[in-house]
């Protein structure tokens, strides 16, 4: 008898597998806050172009260029 089975179906019975096993981070908590912030749309377009050129969500670039600008105490240039 021959399976006819796609790799797709494979692959996520594989990560159902592993998922079930997956604990959560103890201190993903103390890391990160969840926040509720207003951003218009272009700069929502800017970074979500951004992500799909890095791979990297566009929260978290968000995040990272935010860290950046306090990292290096960055003030706004107003015109």
């Amino acid at each position: 008898m021959h399976c006819n089975v796609n790799t797709t179906t494979v692959c996520h019975a594989i990560e159902l597998r592993f998922f079930k096993k997956a604990r959560r981070n103890p201190y993903a908590a103390k890391l990160k806050r969840r926040v509720t912030i207003r951003l218009d749309k272009a700069t929502i377009r800017y970074f979500k172009h951004l992500s799909g050129q890095t791979g990297i969500a566009y929260q978290t670039l968000i995040n990272l260029y935010l860290r950046d600008c306090a990292v290096g105490q960055r003030k706004l240039k107003w015109a």
